[in-house]
């Protein structure tokens, strides 16, 4: 049954293909009667969308997505609608499962034209790649993304919108832009992040009566973190908890002109249950700290001053976070310097990973938080080699500093060597300054009240977008980061 209700659990293309061929044999289940389903579920979800569609053109091309799209031009037939199907490639060239749906097409009174004519067409049909986009379109098949996407008719793409890697979500070169994408047994990784986000509109899952199978069978690669999910739960405080208990967390950065980088790292810290939170920064930012959240405590801090003092703030916190407005002055480097030989765990974000970047080093009790710019410095690399493949990016940040891994963005990830979480969560409107110094804080403030690393990261970022998602409900545009912090005191993960 169709349902905007998504699996937890994705995984890679390969996975899903070899999983369902298993599944299928093990319990003597035919591949076409898999088609025929899948097909059914995509014309169901036609009729109900474009309920009024008289005429509907639908892409195929030569393997089983193609297959898919014949079944749902023949039941379009069946139902008394107007097919426009343009087949990419020649006929004789399916074989199998998608050969016997396109032989029932004909059958039912069907044909093919070697190319599209959309006047008067109510919706497309992308049923031209799916998941077997693997390599650069050329010829007919750019041809016809090209059209579809220029047509600026609805799009309901099968599995997958033809042309975006599944694996990565990154646009082959051209991809189609589609309304809705319906996807069968297991949802794939790519859909998930990055562009993909811009391509799959609303997304829709068949199970075909086996993803329940599927899922116990098969180990995910990565976790989707989501509203319902369960996975994440906050956790009880204890009858008699005191502040002390709660966990000190201690944010160094604020540059001279960026104050308020730092102070909206403490804010969300102590938004988020940290007993005690402290800023070390510079002079300045004392009176803006104190007036805007007078519960923060500040403790100046300067190159004149000793390092014994600074030590000593150290040995007083339960876990540090650097970077928000720390800069690249000699101030910043010795804060970053004594902050990392220090044991603590540490959150480390914006100028703190520039500064990581010229010297790297390794620890197990960090967690990193780059956006796709940091990563890329942080991997000497482009900022678009970094987004070709997010998945293999935070696995290779992981390889060269490991603790904890958060590449942000669309789809942020979370990667511990061990684990890989999505953040299925979080709206444009976050594009915005001062959204990485309150996830910052998030994390810091967890860690501090004795969480996992991991779990720790985790939730602080489903939080994050969580918050910025209901903050943002009368809208994106104009969306602070202070605007946030109303709801990092609710509990959102349920």
């Amino acid at each position: 049954m169709i349902s905007q209700s998504l699996p937890y659990l994705l995984y890679t293309a390969d996975q899903v293909r070899c999983g369902e061929q298993q599944i299928a044999t093990e319990n003597q289940i035919d591949l076409y009667d898999l088609m025929e389903s899948a097909g059914k579920e995509t014309f169901d979800i036609l009729r109900r969308d474009w309920a009024d569609a008289e005429k509907i053109a639908i892409f195929c091309g030569s393997g089983n997505n193609a297959g898919d799209g014949y079944v749902v031009a023949r039941l379009a037939l069946e139902a008394g609608l107007q097919v426009n199907l343009v087949a990419i490639g020649e006929t004789d060239r399916l074989s199998g499962d998608a050969q016997q749906a396109y032989a029932q097409f004909i059958a039912a009174g069907g044909r093919t034209e070697d190319r599209a004519d959309l006047k008067e067409c109510d919706v497309i049909v992308d049923a031209l790649l799916g998941t077997g986009s693997n390599r650069p379109l050329v010829d007919n098949y750019l041809d016809a993304v090209k059209t579809i996407n220029v047509s600026e008719l609805p799009v309901l793409s099968i599995d997958l919108p033809s042309g975006l890697n599944a694996d990565t979500g990154k646009p082959l070169n051209e991809a189609i832009v589609a309304t809705s994408t319906v996807s069968f047994i297991a949802l794939k990784q790519g859909m998930f992040t990055g562009d993909a986000k811009h391509y799959v509109g609303k997304l829709y899952f068949a199970g075909l009566g086996v993803s329940e199978c599927f899922q116990k069978r098969f180990p995910s690669s990565v976790m989707r973190i989501a509203p319902g999910s369960g996975y994440l739960h906050y956790p009880a405080r204890n009858a008699s908890a005191h502040k002390g208990a709660c966990g000190r967390v201690l944010c160094l950065g604020g540059q001279h002109g960026m104050g308020g980088a730092i102070i909206l790292a403490g804010q969300a810290a102590i938004r988020s249950g940290a007993g005690l939170v402290a800023l070390c920064t510079v002079q300045d930012n004392t009176q803006p700290a104190l007036i805007r959240q007078p519960e923060l405590m500040v403790w100046p801090w300067s190159e004149n001053d000793s390092i014994d003092a600074l030590r000593k703030s150290f040995d007083w916190a339960t876990v540090l976070a650097i970077g928000p407005g720390l800069g690249r002055s000699r101030w910043a480097r010795a804060l970053f310097r004594e902050a990392q030989t220090s044991n603590l765990p540490m959150v480390v974000d914006a100028d703190a990973l520039n500064l990581l970047s010229e010297q790297v080093s390794y620890r197990e009790n960090w967690v990193l938080t780059p956006h796709p710019g940091e990563a890329a410095q942080l991997l000497n690399k482009t900022v678009s080699e970094v987004e070709q493949d997010r998945f293999s990016s935070v696995k290779e940040l992981q390889s060269l500093f490991g603790g904890v891994v958060v590449l942000k963005g669309a789809g942020t990830i979370v990667y511990d060597g061990r684990q890989m979480c999505l953040i299925d969560a979080g709206n444009p409107g976050m594009a915005t300054a001062g959204m990485g110094d309150v996830l910052t804080g998030v994390i810091a403030a967890f860690i501090a009240q004795s969480m996992p690393l991991f779990d720790a990261t985790c939730m602080a970022a489903y939080l994050h977008s969580r918050s910025a998602d209901c903050a943002a409900v009368k809208g994106e545009r104009g969306l602070v980061a202070s605007d946030l912090m109303p709801y990092l005191r609710q509990d959102l993960f349920e």
